[in-house]
């Protein structure tokens, strides 16, 4: 499946760089009126006569359909209770089985699935689990099982979950979420659904263990022990984002093709764009991301782990499921060995050169909590790193630097709040996971009656400011916001959090 530049190539190049379009993600998404091949071709004969800006906007417009970034024919009717809103945006956002369509970069899907919102037209990876847990409290089974439907197409199809059915994003995947997809649905309809997805869940194992793949996402740590690091398999610019890494790369003093490896390595990771990678924390052509073994990612790929120790275990075949209970508890082992800091109770990522913790304290350190790995008195320390450093307003604050990305300071994200919220109710911390739980609540509601919008995420610093940073404008919908307010309206019902 060919990407948009290299379907459109020299119109590609045009439309990009000369900002024909404010977000270098619309003409990616257009669908081509006609045989791309043809359009080119036409192309190439008007370029002759120097054509202008507006001409090369009418030329795509003529050509190809322009994708809205925004959900159509969507009015918001203002209501008194969010979650009336949430329940009426599930149809709002989902889209039907997709028609294939020669030149459109939309890899077609067979099942019908929920879409973010935004300018995010297409299924995500890690964003779909947080939508679940939505989903599950709408009683929406039927939706979860046909979004898990296709990803298990995605996997047999490529090997692996991309980063989002777009050609342009097959070359990676997102944060591993498919076994906690899987769990989701088995805790409703039963252990059998672990054999029925039992095919899939080695596929993901295998290509995050790059023995189906070309990357290089497996670290060998100085004890021998096998850890994941973020690794895209190519290294060109992203065609969603063309212009701004050649502007990026024009500042950049080094190798290029290195740049774009990192800036793609970020984007699988899903914090895009965050200090969290760059080796001063604070500078984007400082983007060093394969060099960072992240907590947070490894605590994923143990819970694979554990998933397929029980998917063998229900497959009666005691072989295998000794063979993921113990690759689970030796990754188990090196999560508190390499990513522990005695110091301050408080888990980081490794930095692979420096052979030590990153510097960057950033919420990813309370994963390995949520996913039950450490012991249960490490919890005290960890929640007196958050009520110091993390605890704002609004909930939890995602790294404590503010560089303008918009996965740092101030800015805060659902799926990290819930992680978050979760990993210490778990762990007995009732108190504080409900009082995080009460301050994400409340700000997602007073921006929605002040907007009538859920966005995509929120300035817990300033309550009062909206959040913003990264390459795009916040957005609004949005799936895992409706997903992760929706679990927690009504899992903690006793705070009385709805108005």
């Amino acid at each position: 499946m060919h990407t948009p530049d290299e379907l459109y190539k020299t119109l590609f190049k045009d439309v990009q760089l000369k900002k024909i379009f404010p977000d270098n993600k619309t003409f990616v998404d257009c669908i081509p009126k006609r045989n791309p091949a043809v359009i080119v071709k036409d192309y190439i004969s008007l370029k002759t006569n120097n054509l202008s800006n507006e001409q090369i906007k009418e030329f795509v417009e003529a050509n190809f359909e322009i994708p809205p970034h925004h959900t159509p024919g969507y009015h918001t009717d203002l209501k008194d209770n969010v979650i009336e809103h949430i329940e009426e945006l599930w149809e709002v956002l989902q889209r039907n089985a997709d028609k294939p369509v020669e030149g459109s970069s939309l890899v077609a899907l067979p099942f019908p699935y929920i879409v973010p919102g935004g300018r995010f037209q297409e299924i995500y990876y890690w964003d779909s689990y947080f939508t679940m847990l939505g989903l599950a409290k709408s009683d929406k089974w039927d939706v979860i099982e046909n979004m898990i439907e296709n990803f298990a197409y995605l996997i047999n199809k490529f090997g692996h979950i991309p980063n989002g059915n777009r050609t342009y994003f097959l070359s990676r995947s997102q944060p591993p979420y498919f076994s906690c997809m899987v769990e989701l649905l088995a805790l409703h309809k039963g252990t059998h659904i672990y054999s029925k997805y039992l095919n899939e869940l080695q596929k993901e194992y295998d290509f995050w263990m790059d023995k189906t793949s070309s990357t290089k996402h497996v670290v060998t740590m100085p004890d021998g022990s096998l850890l994941n690091r973020y690794y895209d398999q190519l290294d060109t610019p992203r065609p969603e984002a063309y212009r701004h890494e050649m502007e990026t790369a024009a500042e950049y003093n080094g190798d290029d093709a290195l740049l774009f490896k990192n800036l793609r390595a970020a984007c699988e990771s899903g914090w895009d764009f965050s200090g969290r990678w760059f080796k001063d924390g604070k500078t984007f052509t400082q983007i060093d991301t394969i060099n960072i073994v992240p907590v947070d990612l490894n605590c994923l790929l143990f819970h694979l782990e554990s998933s397929l120790a029980l998917a063998y275990r229900y497959a009666e075949n005691k072989n295998e499921v000794e063979n993921y209970t113990r690759k689970a508890m030796l990754r188990e082992d090196a999560i508190n060995k390499y990513f522990y800091n005695e110091d301050d109770g408080w888990f980081y990522d490794y930095n692979i050169n420096a052979k030590t913790f990153s510097t960057q304290q950033t919420i990813a350190g309370i994963t390995p909590f949520f996913f039950n790995i450490p012991s249960s008195e490490k919890i005290i320390k960890a929640a007196d790193v958050i009520r110091d450093n993390f605890l704002q307003a609004g909930g939890v604050v995602t790294t404590l630097i503010d560089t303008g990305q918009q996965w740092d300071w101030p800015n805060g994200w659902a799926p990290l709040q819930w992680i978050t919220i979760k990993a210490l109710d778990e762990y007995g911390e009732i108190n504080l996971a409900h009082e995080i739980a009460k301050r994400w609540a409340q700000l997602n509601i007073k921006v929605y009656k002040s907007t009538g919008k859920l966005m995509e995420k929120y300035n817990v610093v300033d309550t009062h400011l909206s959040a913003g940073g990264g390459e795009y404008p916040s957005q609004d919908g949005f799936g895992w916001t409706n997903g992760v307010l929706l679990k927690i309206l009504k899992t903690y019902e006793d705070l009385a959090l709805n108005d």
